[in-house]
């Protein structure tokens, strides 16, 4: 899944959002209460993320909010419940 965050200790941390984020390689102590989310909920194939970064240090991350499901296979699985209880319902 390719990211919009570019760790490096060679440049300053900056915030150019949407585009590109330069962070620092490792967080630090500052992160745990500085972090801020930055944009919206992103959609991606299979997840939703969104970017955060320390106000402190300018250490980025991006973090998985939740799966999204698999429409393919809801669709299945709904077909195979209704088959299911149909029978069940007609053999009482």
């Amino acid at each position: 899944m390719p990211t919009i965050v570019k760790y490096t200790d060679t440049q300053p941390p900056r915030n150019q959002y949407p585009h590109r984020i330069i962070s620092p390689a490792q967080a630090g102590r500052c992160c745990f209460s500085a972090m801020e989310e930055i944009g919206p909920e992103v959609h991606g194939d299979h997840w939703v993320y969104r970017y955060k970064r320390c106000r402190t240090c300018g250490f980025a991350v991006r973090v998985v909010v939740r799966a999204l499901p698999d429409a393919a296979l809801l669709a299945s699985l709904r077909t195979a419940l209704s088959t299911a209880f149909q029978r069940n319902s007609s053999g009482l």
